[in-house]
C-alpha cells in the first residue's frame, strides 16, 4: 500500500506542473491585461506598473520567476486586490468555502444515499419513483436558477416571519445565513448520490456472492449492510472524491449569489480582472484537492472491497 500511494504522488507531482504550466501560459495569451480598464492608463503609468509586477520581462523569465517562487510556497501579489498577496487571500476565502463545502457535502451524503439505497431496495416502487423524480429535479435545475428561486420564496416571500432566511451575506458564518448556500450546493450532490446510490447498489443485489449469503439464511439487513453496500460505495466514493474537492474550493455561482467571501468568487473575479496570480493560485489549490482526492479514492477502494489490492 505504501509504495502505491508513493508511486501515485510521484505521478501527482509532473500532473501538476503539467497544470500549472499550461494555467500560466493560458492567462498570458488571453486578450486583455490585469491593467486594462474603461479609462485609458497613461503610458508612462503602465509601464511602471508592468515593471513593478515584473509583466515587462519576456514571458518565459516570467515563467520561470514564478515557479521559483512557487517552490517557496508564494503565490505572488494579487494584481487588484491592492496590497493583498494571493496566499492572503486564499487563507481568507478558503475557510468559508470549506466550511460550506463540508456541511454540504454532510448534508448530501446523509440524505442521498440513504435515498438511494432506498429506491434500490423498493425498486420500480413508489418510493423509488419518488426519489429518482426528486433527484433528476436536481440534477437537471441548476445553481443559478434554484438560489434566486430560494432567495424569492424564503427571503421575500416569507418576509417577517419565523421563516425568513437572509438573502446572503456571510455575517461571520451565522448559521441562518448559510442555509440557503449549503442547501443549493448540497442539492445538486444529493441527487447524484441518491441516483448513483441507487443504480450500484440494484448491480450490487444481483451479484452472485449477495445471491449465496442469502441462500446461507443470512437475514436481509446483515446482507445489505455486510456485502452489498460495501460493493455498492465504490461507485459512491468514486463521485465523492473530485466531488469533495470542488466543494471545498466552493462554487463560483453560489458565492457570487449569496456574497460570499469564499475562494470561488475570487476566481471569478480574479477571471473578470485578469488578475493572472490569484487565477493560478485557486488553479493550484483545486489542481492539488483533486489529485489528493484521487489517490484517497484509490486507497478506499482496496478498503471497500477485498478484490482490489495495492501492492
Amino acid at each position: 500500500m505504501l509504495s502505491f500511494i508513493a508511486r501515485r504522488v510521484l505521478i501527482a507531482i509532473p500532473t501538476l506542473w503539467a497544470i500549472i504550466t499550461v494555467c500560466f501560459f493560458l492567462m498570458r495569451l488571453a486578450p486583455g491585461g490585469p491593467f486594462d480598464g474603461d479609462a485609458p492608463v497613461p503610458p508612462e503609468i503602465l509601464a511602471n506598473l508592468r515593471a513593478a509586477y515584473n509583466l515587462d520581462k519576456p514571458v518565459m523569465v516570467q515563467y520561470v520567476d514564478y515557479m521559483a517562487n512557487l517552490a517557496r510556497g508564494d503565490f505572488g501579489p494579487s494584481f487588484k486586490y491592492k496590497d493583498f498577496t494571493v496566499n492572503e487571500l486564499i487563507a481568507q476565502g478558503f475557510p468559508v468555502s470549506a466550511q460550506n463545502g463540508l456541511s454540504a457535502l454532510i448534508l448530501a451524503i446523509i440524505i442521498g444515499i440513504p435515498c438511494g439505497i432506498l429506491a434500490a431496495l423498493r425498486q420500480n416502487s413508489v418510493a423509488d419513483y419518488t426519489v429518482m423524480g426528486f433527484s433528476m429535479t436536481g440534477i437537471v435545475v441548476p445553481g443559478f436558477v434554484m438560489a434566486p428561486v430560494l432567495i424569492l420564496i424564503f427571503s421575500i416571500g416569507l418576509k417577517d416571519t419565523p421563516f425568513q432566511l437572509p438573502a446572503g451575506t456571510w455575517e461571520g458564518g451565522a448559521f441562518k445565513h448559510r442555509i440557503l448556500p449549503v442547501f443549493c450546493l448540497s442539492l445538486l450532490y444529493i441527487a447524484y448520490l441518491a441516483r448513483i446510490t441507487r443504480a450500484s447498489m440494484i448491480e450490487a443485489l444481483r451479484q452472485n456472492y449477495v445471491r449465496t449469503a442469502r441462500a446461507k439464511g443470512l437475514p436481509f439487513h446483515q446482507v445489505v449492510v455486510r456485502h452489498a453496500l460495501k460493493t455498492a460505495m465504490i461507485p459512491v466514493v468514486t463521485f465523492l472524491g473530485p466531488g469533495i474537492a470542488f466543494l471545498l474550493t466552493g462554487s463560483m455561482v453560489i458565492e457570487t449569489i449569496f456574497q460570499l467571501p469564499g475562494i470561488g468568487r475570487y476566481f471569478v473575479q480574479g477571471a473578470l480582472n485578469r488578475d493572472y496570480t490569484l487565477v493560478m493560485g485557486v488553479t493550484i489549490l483545486s489542481a492539488s484537492l483533486i489529485i489528493t482526492m484521487n489517490i484517497i479514492v484509490d486507497v478506499m477502494y482496496g478498503i471497500l472491497d477485498p478484490r482490489v489490492r495495492h501492492d
